[in-house]
């Protein structure tokens, strides 16, 4: 039987998630741009480490992409 929960994210991918989710903008989308200078800011990450928590949010399912932008999965930080 397959479960329908995620699997759980790192603490750090959960900060980062946290952080995106609370830097939405009211139109509920950030620019790649965008959603990496939050997370340097917020997380300390440089591009890389920034690109890497990003794809993995995307693969897990918590972020999407729409016409080159990111949005999340209904979430709300804590």
């Amino acid at each position: 039987m397959i479960s329908n929960r995620r699997s759980p994210l790192t603490p750090l991918a959960q900060e980062s998630l946290d952080a995106l989710a609370r830097a939405l903008p009211d139109e509920g989308e950030l620019t790649y741009e965008q959603a990496y200078a939050i997370l340097e800011e917020q997380e300390g990450l440089e591009q890389p480490a920034a690109e890497a928590i990003i794809e993995r949010l995307y693969m897990r399912g918590h972020i999407y992409e729409v016409e080159g932008k990111l949005r999340l999965t209904d979430y709300r930080p804590e």
